[in-house]
This record gives structure tokens, sequence and C-alpha cells, in this order.
């Protein structure tokens, strides 16, 4: 017997404090596009909120990735989340980390029984991004 589906993960929001600075960050480095903004005075959450939409393609109207800023308090630290980005080339895409103003947590790590090597990167807020370049 099948389960009907009804949800779909659609879209992830990080939470930063510099929502532009973030932006360049995250579409220099991973090649995304910012499709989208959004400031609303009382959002679901009941206080002033922003958004940027960030997607793979310009064309894509509402973000799989959106940056999501408080507007009278903080955001969150100490790693509430990981973002996973697969690459074809981890070198490039940790130097253009490092250029954008992030920097490394891990180093490469080789995993062949996994077919994969992983690093760990920071953005320029401390967010860790996993990032996963396939070997096989």
């Amino acid at each position: 017997m099948t389960r009907e589906r009804l949800s779909n993960l659609s879209f992830t929001k990080l939470v930063v404090d510099d929502l532009d600075r973030m932006a360049d960050f995250y579409c220099a480095v991973f090649d995304l596009h910012r499709t989208g903004r959004l400031r609303i005075e009382q959002g679901a959450i009941g206080e002033p909120i922003e958004e940027i939409f960030l997607c793979p393609s310009p064309e894509d109207r509402y973000g799989a990735f959106v940056l999501f800023k408080f507007l009278t308090r903080p955001a969150p630290r100490d790693n509430e989340t990981i973002l996973g980005f697969q690459t074809t080339d981890l070198e490039t895409v940790l130097e253009r980390a490092r250029r954008g103003g992030g920097s490394l947590a891990a180093p490469i790590k080789e995993m062949p029984e996994l077919g994969v090597r992983v690093a760990m990167v920071l953005d320029p807020e401390g967010h860790l991004c996993e990032l996963v370049e396939n070997r096989s």
C-alpha cells in the first residue's frame, strides 16, 4: 500500500544579518542568481522580515534557497544549519569562497569508499557549507 505524498521539500531559508553581502557570496561562489526580493512589515511570524530569493536559473521566480533577515533582531549563531552543495570542481569553489570572504572550516577529505571528496566552508557570517565532489 502506497501512502499519498502530502508534502515535498521545496526551499531552504538561511537566516542572515547582511542580506546583500550574503547574496553576493552565494551567487559568486555557487553560481546562483538573485530572482526576487521581498520585505514584509508583519510576516507570518508577526515581525518585520526581508528575503532575497536565490535560484540556479535566472528564469526561476521563487527561490529554492532564500536568504532571510529578521529586521528587529540579529541572526542566530552556532551552525544552526549546514548547507550542502554538489560541485564538479572542489578546488575552484573553495577558492571562490575564499575570495568572497568565506573561510575553510575543514580541508578536502578523500572518501573513496563513498566515491566523493568533501570540504567544509564558512560563509562570511559563519554559516557552515558542506561541499561534495562526486569522484565516480
